[in-house]
């Protein structure tokens, strides 16, 4: 029980410290994401949402998101993006780029980032869901119309 206290501390604070970080520097643009999973323990998770960057939104595909629950499950996350200087850099391959925590209520927050350096802080905000990345990440893609 220790060695989880101890734990769960030391994620939280890291999570904490990149907030902080985050806090300073202004989004270049949000991300609204809502999707589903299918799984025992580790399951696979698709979704889609909107990005909303330089007045527009666009249409984003997600596949990779790894919720931690049994059976099917329904889930939607918000977040802010950084270091986006152009809409062709969003889509990608996004891998773990600080941490990821349980925070209040169950939900989670995880930030990642892809090959073109664009970051991602997601916070789920479905009650007793924990949002992590995929064993190869997660892949988000701007759809074309």
């Amino acid at each position: 029980m220790k060695r989880v206290i101890v734990s769960l501390i030391a994620v939280l604070s890291l999570c904490f410290s990149f907030a902080a970080a985050s806090a300073a520097e202004k989004p270049d643009a949000t991300l609204e994401l809502k999707g589903g999973s299918v799984g025992v323990g580790i399951g696979y998770a698709w979704g889609s949402g909107k990005l909303h960057y330089k007045g527009k939104a666009y249409e984003v595909e997600v596949k990779g998101l790894d919720v931690g629950d049994v059976g099917i499950t329904k889930v939607s996350a918000k977040g802010k993006v950084f270091h986006l200087k152009k809409i062709d850099d969003f889509s990608g391959n996004y891998t773990a780029a600080g941490a990821a925590a349980a925070v209040g209520g169950g939900g989670s927050a995880v930030i990642m980032q892809n090959q073109n350096g664009v970051k991602v802080e997601l916070l789920s905000t479905s009650q007793g869901v924990k949002l992590a990345l995929g064993a190869g990440g997660v892949d988000m893609t701007i759809k074309k119309k």
